[in-house]
This record gives C-alpha cells, sequence and structure tokens, in this order.
C-alpha cells in the first residue's frame, strides 16, 4: 500500500435480531447443555440412562474439573 493512500470508508450497519427468533435457538442450546451436564456430571449408579462404564472413563477427568465427585 502507498503512503497516504487511505481505504475506502464503508459504513457497517448492524441488524437487530428479533427475539422471536432467537428464543427457539436459546432453548436448543439449553437443552444441549443440559444432556452434555448430564453425562459429564450425573451418568452413573442408579440413574445412568446407559449401561456400562464407558461414558464415566470417558469424561472422568472432565467430572473432576467441573468439581463433581465420583469416587
Amino acid at each position: 500500500m502507498a503512503q497516504g493512500a487511505t481505504l475506502p470508508s464503508s459504513s457497517v450497519s448492524l441488524g437487530v435480531v428479533p427475539l422471536r427468533e432467537l428464543a427457539p435457538w436459546a432453548v436448543f442450546a439449553g437443552v444441549i447443555l443440559l444432556a452434555l451436564l448430564y453425562l459429564v456430571g450425573m451418568d452413573q449408579g442408579a440413574t445412568s440412562v446407559f449401561s456400562g462404564e464407558m461414558i464415566h472413563e470417558f469424561v472422568h477427568d472432565g467430572r473432576h474439573l467441573l468439581g463433581f465427585p465420583c469416587h
């Protein structure tokens, strides 16, 4: 770029997203996050949805990182 050259100025306008369009995505994200929280934090023992220890062992370190007891 040559000295003294200026870039063309362009104004960027951001549109406003209506809450009605955002709400379904927020609910979807909340359901996914709650499912992940269950899989990481609660899936063991009598309330286990999946049999076996595979999920528990897969997320074992994440459980400790988030403060869930598991021993």
